[in-house]
C-alpha cells in the first residue's frame, strides 16, 4: 500500500487474502518485546538505585509514574480505543482521507486541551491530592514531599501520551503498526539513561522523573513524523466542538472508563498499600511482570483486532467478525497461559533471579513474588479483556463496558479492602484477579446473550487442547522449582559482572520451558504449524481451519 492509498476494505470470509489479523499482532508485538526488554533493564536501574523497601524513595517514585500513567490510559488509550478508531476507520472506507484526517485533527486538538487542561489542575493541587492518591505516606514527611515533587515533574508526561497514543491510532487504521510498538523504547531508554548516572537514590529518583518528560516529547514527536510519513494530513489547529467531535465525546467518556479499569483497579489497589512501606515497590514490579502478556498479546492482537471488526460489522459480515475473533482468541490464549502458568508455579524464583541485587532485599523478592501468584492467576482475564472490549467498542457501544467496567471496579475494592486486612498485601493482587474473571465473565455473557459472538465449537475443542498443554508446562515447571538448587548449582561459581547461578538458572529454565512448549502445543493439537505458517504470512484463518 503506497503512503496515500486507502486501506482495502475487508475480504469476505470464505476466502482471499486476510487483512493480517494475526500477522499484525505478531509486527505489533514483536517491537512491544524490544520495549519490554529495554523495560526491564530500566527497571533492574531502579531496583538497584531504589530499592522497594529500604528506602521510601522508591514508593515515592513509583507513586510519581502511576499517577500520569493512570490519566494517559483514560484520556488517551482508553477514550481513543473506545471511539475514535472505528470512526475514524469507516471514514477512511466511506468518506475518503481528507474527510477522515480532518475528524482526526479535531479530535486530536480536543483531547490534546483536555489532557492539557487535567495536568495543569493536578500540578496546582497536587499538594491535597496526594492524601488522595498516598494517604499512607503522610505518616512520613519526607516521603510525603518527595512524591508530591515528583509527581509534578512527571504530570507534563500525560498530554504528551495522550497526543502519542491519537496518533498511533491514526497509523493503526491505517495498518500500520511499526511506530506504535517502536515508540515505547524511548521511554525506556530515557529513564534508564536519566537513573544509571545517579549517585544516590534520591537523584536516581529526580533525574529518573525528567527522563519520563523528555521521552514523552520525543515519543509524540516520532509518532507525528509517522503520520506525516503516512501521507495522513493531521495538523495542528484550536479545538472545534462540530457534530463529529460532540459524538465521539459522547462515546469516548464511557469507553475510557470501560478501558482504563486496570488502571483504576491499580490506583485504589496503591490506596490501600500506601500505609505499607515498600509495597507499592512491590506491587510495581509485580504489575511489570503481569501486564507484560497484556501488552504483549492482548493490547497487541485488540489493536488488529478492532479495525477489522469495525470494517466487519460495517459490512454486515458477521460470519467474519466470529471468526476473527475465535482467531483471536485462540491465538493470545495460546500465548498467554504459558505466562500465566510461570507466574504462578515460579514466582519467586522469577523475582529473585531477576531482581534481587543492590537495594532490592530477598525479602522485596518473597513479598513481589506472594502478590505476583496472585496476580498471575487473573492473565488470561486480562488479556481476553482486551478482546471483548473491542466486540462492543467495534459495534460503538460503549456503555456496556462501562457499566461492566464499574461493576468490576466496585468488585476489586469491595474484595481488595477485605483481603488486605485479611493476608495484607497480596491480597490487593488477589482482587485484581477476581475483579477482573468477573468482568471477563459478565462481558462474555453479555455478547453471547446479544448473539455478537459466541466461539464455534471447533474454537473451544482447540481452547481444550491448549489447556492441555499448559498443564503440561506446569508440571514441568514445578518440577523446576522444585530443583532449584540443583540447577542453580550447575552454574557453581561463575559470574559475569554482577550476573550469577540464580541469573543463569531462570535463565535456563526460561530457554527450556520456551522450547518445550511449542512441542507440547503441536504434539496436544492445540495449533499447527499450518496454523502457525498462515498468519505469519497474513493469511486469513477460516473457520474450519479451526477444527
Amino acid at each position: 500500500m503506497t503512503a496515500t492509498s486507502k486501506p482495502a476494505p475487508a475480504a469476505p470470509s470464505s476466502g482471499g487474502k486476510s487483512s493480517g489479523l494475526i500477522r499484525s499482532s505478531l509486527i505489533y508485538s514483536s517491537f512491544t518485546m524490544v520495549s519490554r526488554f529495554t523495560g526491564f533493564l530500566r527497571d533492574l536501574a531502579i531496583g538497584y538505585t531504589m530499592g522497594a523497601s529500604a528506602t521510601f524513595v522508591a514508593d515515592a517514585f513509583n507513586t510519581a509514574w502511576a499517577f500520569p500513567n493512570l490519566f494517559r490510559r483514560i484520556f488517551g488509550e482508553g477514550a481513543f480505543a473506545a471511539a475514535f478508531v472505528p470512526a475514524y476507520s469507516r471514514s477512511l472506507e466511506t468518506d475518503g482521507e481528507e474527510v477522515a484526517d480532518t475528524l482526526a485533527a479535531d479530535a486530536m486538538a480536543t483531547l490534546a486541551a483536555a489532557s492539557i487542561f487535567v495536568t495543569i489542575v493536578a500540578e496546582l493541587a497536587m499538594p491535597w491530592l496526594m492524601y488522595l492518591i498516598a494517604p499512607g505516606f503522610a505518616a512520613n514527611p519526607e516521603k510525603f514531599k518527595l512524591a508530591i515533587v515528583l509527581t509534578q515533574i512527571t504530570m507534563p508526561y500525560l498530554p504528551c501520551m495522550a497526543i502519542y497514543a491519537h496518533l498511533s491510532g491514526v497509523l493503526n487504521a491505517r495498518n500500520r503498526f511499526v511506530l506504535s510498538g517502536a515508540a515505547p523504547v524511548l521511554l525506556n531508554l530515557w529513564t534508564l539513561l536519566a537513573v544509571l548516572p545517579a549517585r544516590s537514590a534520591h537523584q536516581a529518583a529526580v533525574w529518573g522523573s525528567w527522563g519520563i518528560v523528555v521521552a514523552g516529547v520525543s515519543q509524540a514527536a516520532l509518532l507525528w513524523w509517522g503520520v506525516r510519513k503516512s501521507g495522513a494530513n493531521v495538523d495542528v489547529r484550536w479545538p472545534r466542538l462540530t457534530p463529529e467531535i460532540r459524538k465521539l465525546i459522547g462515546l469516548a467518556i464511557p469507553g475510557a472508563i470501560a478501558a482504563s479499569a486496570t488502571q483504576i483497579s491499580v490506583f485504589v489497589s496503591g490506596i490501600l498499600v500506601s500505609q505499607v512501606n515498600g509495597a507499592r515497590s512491590w506491587l510495581f514490579y509485580c504489575d511489570r511482570l503481569y501486564q507484560l502478556p497484556q501488552g504483549l498479546i492482548g493490547v497487541a492482537i485488540g489493536v488488529a483486532l478492532l479495525p477489522k471488526l469495525s470494517r466487519s460489522i460495517h459490512a454486515k459480515d458477521e460470519t467474519g467478525a466470529r471468526t476473527a475473533m475465535d482467531e483471536a482468541v485462540l491465538f493470545s490464549m495460546a500465548f498467554a497461559l504459558p505466562c500465566a502458568v510461570a507466574l504462578v508455579t515460579i514466582p519467586f524464583f522469577l523475582i529473585d533471579g531477576m531482581y534481587t541485587r543492590g537495594e532490592f532485599t530477598v525479602n522485596d523478592a518473597h513479598q513481589t513474588a506472594n502478590a505476583l501468584f496472585f496476580s498471575g492467576w487473573g492473565v488470561p482475564a486480562f488479556v481476553s479483556a482486551q478482546l471483548f472490549n473491542r466486540a462492543f467498542f467495534a459495534r460503538q457501544d460503549t456503555r456496556t463496558p462501562m457499566r461492566l467496567g464499574l461493576i468490576s471496579v466496585g468488585v476489586n475494592v469491595l474484595v481488595g479492602v477485605t483481603l488486605f486486612y485479611l493476608i495484607g498485601v497480596p491480597g490487593v493482587a488477589a482482587a485484581t484477579t477476581v475483579a477482573w474473571w468477573t468482568n471477563v465473565a459478565m462481558m462474555a455473557t453479555t455478547l453471547a446473550r446479544r448473539s455478537h459472538y459466541r466461539p464455534a465449537p471447533q474454537a473451544l475443542a482447540r481452547l481444550a487442547r491448549i489447556l492441555l498443554a499448559n498443564l503440561a508446562l506446569g508440571a514441568l515447571l514445578l518440577a523446576a522449582n522444585h530443583w532449584r538448587a540443583e540447577i542453580q548449582g550447575l552454574f557453581g561459581h561463575v559470574h559475569v559482572g554482577r550476573i550469577g547461578a540464580k541469573e543463569f538458572a531462570v535463565g535456563l529454565v526460561a530457554v527450556a520451558a520456551g522450547a518445550a512448549y511449542p512441542v507440547l502445543l503441536f504434539g496436544t493439537g492445540g495449533m499447527t504449524l499450518t496454523e502457525v505458517r498462515g498468519a505469519l504470512r497474513g493469511r486469513r484463518v477460516k473457520a474450519e481451519d479451526l477444527s
